[in-house]
């Protein structure tokens, strides 16, 4: 394979077919400065874009390092074989046709297939893709208008949408782009490895993605570790959030880890700040940019308005962040600053007794900083540059590069609304280091965003990633799972299994009353009105496995003592891993939907953390005087549940513990499913 770099920093390229979009990628050439030369290939024109054209890519000077491609998908397959042959470095397939559209083609996945073969050692984007922007070096594989222009260090966007990347370089935020790189339908390079290769490149300050689909885990996971191991901070956005991993899942595990869970719980592990819009993500790129992620969720903010310090205040405890109450020097400094009328708080409302007085100002945004936070953000609306005078608003900026020359804080100024930052001002702010956030909402999540980048933990191991799993699935019986996961060290009540109201009757005199009953074969027993608690002697099991029916029933004893009903389980996620959920469980599950997911294999001091994210927590810990559970015992448990799930990983579909009873001596799993892939 070519080196990628060669494709995505050419110093010639090549521009083969037609049509108006290959016009336009010598227009972009020109526009963005690209010094090589630029080869249009037509076998009909003498020139393409005011270029003199040659007839067949054998014909060109020499073999180019980038060639975008823009003819028909078949005429695209032999295009890529003659590049190969002749030694060109890569090329963007533009055509459509492929495997995105095998549905209505009939033939595309055969015609991606073959693309892939014709391409050998040729780095192929695509196909399906608009290309890339390199806004560095100057280099435009690019179709069609673009509104970014040549930055000299930036961020990196990677998307899996043309149209998308198209928009997100029409931002008007002032975030420099230093890359902009379209991915289509990966057929042979994929996002990953395009990532990895920006990394390689010491101007890029941050990664944005726009993720579809993960598709290679494996490359994902080894390209965050590049990330980290360089120092850039990674961003994403996922679509398709509200899809299911689980087609038809039988469990509540399954109902309630989708996708969403799956790729939230990868992003974590790996370190990945994820955000919900496109704004997010372009404010959450500015902060790393200027400053990196931030040291702590811990925020102070400004403002000369009491409604917008209670605007922020809203919004930020519902990101996560904290304005932490003032300590006793940070009141001394504000105090001397201010005066006595202004009412100290953070966030704080500093009136305007002091606007327009730059060293009024830097004073009071030092005595704030001067305490144990992160960042400090102003709240600052501009007025509209067409019809207002904001000269006045400019001394805010000169006093907040004041203030990080006296503390060496991170500063951002905020806008409430994102039209209320020009574009100018906000590049202006960035020469000067600060950060400019453009909408409340949107910067808000940003520094949240920024804050969980800084405080990512490395996980040690590899992810355990699901090799592809065909054929129908199966459940095991409640006492062949049981069984199962007793093997691992999981704790069951004592039980044994009958197959008629008496012979039920007679398991439960041996196991000592009260016990419990369910008939077995049936995924969830409480609606079906399958399980029986606190029977206390033998008329009352007959009585209950006559009314439940059945061929089989399983007898246990009676678990008493419990502090809190756990669900725990695992589903086979093809596309992000192993997904590990704890959760509230037994009848509540649905109702509360109080959940956590983790990807395997998780430390026990991951399991431990994400039992106290559940809302359940303060009953682990004994609530209002109840004892609490015991958590080594609960958190070995599902440990337990993990080492079963990995040992049958190869035929593993899902297995769900619902409820894991904690009490304050042990931890006991009262009902099991597990579904299997391959023959029963």
């Amino acid at each position: 394979m070519q080196d990628l770099s060669r494709l995505l920093r050419p110093r010639s390229i090549a521009v083969i077919g037609g049509g108006t979009w290959c016009r336009d990628v010598i227009a972009q050439c020109r526009r963005i400065g690209f010094a090589g030369p630029v080869w249009p290939v037509h076998p009909h024109r003498d020139e393409i874009g005011g270029l003199p054209a040659h007839a067949h890519v054998k014909d060109l000077p020499e073999a180019p390092d980038a060639a975008f491609i823009g003819v028909n998908r078949a005429a695209s397959i032999e295009t890529v074989r003659a590049l190969y042959a002749m030694g060109a470095g890569g090329a963007v397939c533009f055509a459509s046709g492929f495997r995105e559209s095998a549905s209505e083609t009939g033939d595309g996945r055969e015609m991606e297939a073959a693309l892939v073969d014709a391409a050998g050692g040729l780095r192929i984007l695509g196909p399906n893709c608009y290309g890339f922007l390199n806004l560095l070096d100057g280099a435009a594989l690019w179709p069609d208008q673009q509104g970014a222009r040549r930055v000299g260090r930036g961020v990196a966007l990677i998307t899996q949408s043309s149209n998308i990347a198209i928009n997100l370089t029409m931002q008007t935020r002032g975030l420099p782009l230093a890359y902009v790189v379209t991915v289509g339908n990966q057929a042979q390079t994929g996002m990953a490895e395009i990532a990895e290769t920006l990394l390689a490149d010491e101007r890029v300050t941050a990664l944005g993605l726009h993720v579809e689909g993960v598709g290679d885990l494996a490359a994902f996971e080894a390209m965050t570790r590049v990330a980290r191991a360089r120092g850039v901070p990674v961003v994403v956005i996922k679509s398709g959030r509200t899809a299911q991993a689980q087609a038809a899942a039988l469990s509540h595990t399954g109902a309630l880890a989708g996708s969403d869970a799956g790729a939230r719980a990868l992003f974590d592990r790996l370190g990945v700040a994820q955000v919900d819009t496109l704004s997010e993500m372009l404010e959450t790129l500015k902060v790393l940019h200027v400053t990196g992620p931030l040291a702590s969720p811990r925020i102070a903010s400004f403002s000369s308005s009491g409604g917008e310090a209670g605007l922020i205040a809203d919004h930020a405890a519902r990101a996560g962040l904290v304005c932490p109450p003032l300590d006793e020097a940070q009141t001394a400094g504000l105090r001397r600053a201010l005066g006595p009328r202004v009412a100290l708080a953070n966030p704080l409302d500093y009136h305007t007794y002091i606007w327009g007085d730059r060293a009024a100002i830097a004073a009071t945004f030092s005595a704030m900083m001067a305490g144990d936070l992160a960042m400090g953000v102003v709240i600052l609306d501009f007025p509209r540059p067409d019809r207002c005078d904001g000269a006045a608003w400019h001394i805010v900026i000169d006093a907040v590069a004041d203030t990080i020359a006296a503390t060496g804080r991170p500063m951002a100024i905020l806008s409430s609304l994102p039209e209320t930052m020009p574009e100018a001002v906000a590049e202006a702010m960035i020469a000067r280091g600060i950060v400019p956030l453009c909408g409340m909402a949107e910067g808000v999540a940003a520094m949240a965003a920024a804050a969980r980048c800084g405080a990512a933990a490395v996980h040690p191991g590899p992810l355990a990633v699901p090799a592809p799993l065909d054929g129908d699935s199966h459940l095991l019986s409640e006492a062949e799972a049981k069984s199962w996961l007793a093997a691992h060290g999981v704790a069951v009540p004592r039980a044994q299994t009958a197959h008629s109201p008496e012979e039920a009757a007679e398991a439960a005199a041996a196991l000592g009353f009260p016990v419990v009953l369910k008939a077995l074969g049936i995924a969830h027993k409480t609606e079906a009105g399958a399980v029986a608690l606190g029977l206390a002697g033998p008329e009352a099991v007959t009585v209950a496995a006559g009314r439940m029916g059945g061929a089989a029933f399983l007898v246990e004893e009676m678990v008493t003592g419990g502090v809190a009903e756990l669900l725990v389980g695992v589903i086979r996620d093809p596309a992000h891993g192993f997904v590990l959920t704890l959760g509230a469980g037994g009848v509540l599950t649905e109702r509360l939907a109080d959940t956590v997911s983790l990807l395997l294999p998780a430390e026990p001091d991951d399991i431990r953390a994400a039992l106290e994210r559940l809302r359940i927590a303060p009953l682990l810990h004994g609530y209002r005087g109840a004892p609490g559970a015991d958590l080594d015992a609960l958190v070995a448990a599902i440990g337990a549940v993990q080492d079963c799930a990995l040992a049958h990983q190869a035929q593993l579909h899902e297995l769900e513990i619902n409820p894991l009873i904690a009490t304050p001596e042990r931890a006991v799993a009262l009902d099991a499913l597990f579904r299997l892939g391959g023959d029963p």
